[in-house]
């Protein structure tokens, strides 16, 4: 199944895609808009364009298991885009997924601004690698 991640920001949403297999997750983009309903529709697009059967947004808990405000924006974020398509939408915690992003980019030495345009993507790479190797367990 083609399953398709989103680990949301503010201002940069990072966006991945799995093989049919679900053998490996891959970077797709980043998208830059802070406009909840546009970034929606634009996820909602790639989506289609990837012929997604999922769509999987990160969940940011805190340390100790609880919701914060940003979780809320998350869920916001995937009710409306389960308004828009019939692709099923989930959650997947994704505690530590943007220290594990820099650290990746650390170790590849992706410095300055090219760090800031893609570790949005690689978070949500990472983001699916787990959900994906979730589901084969």
């Amino acid at each position: 199944m083609i399953i398709l991640s989103v680990d949301y920001g503010d201002r940069r949403t990072g966006i991945a895609v799995c093989d049919k297999l679900e053998m490996l997750a891959s970077p797709v983009c980043v998208i830059n808009e802070w406009n909840i309903d546009a970034l929606a529709q634009k996820i909602v697009d790639i989506s289609l364009e990837k012929k997604a059967e999922e769509i999987v947004i990160g969940l940011p808990k805190n340390m100790d298991g609880t919701s914060g405000f940003r979780a809320d924006a998350c869920k916001n974020l995937g009710e409306k885009i389960s308004g828009l398509t019939e692709v099923p939408v989930n959650f997947w915690d994704e505690r530590l997924t943007t220290v594990s992003a820099h650290k990746i980019l650390n170790e590849n030495n992706i410095r300055s601004k090219k760090r800031k345009s893609v570790v949005d993507a690689v978070a949500a790479d990472i983001i699916l690698q787990d959900y994906i190797d979730s589901r084969k367990k």
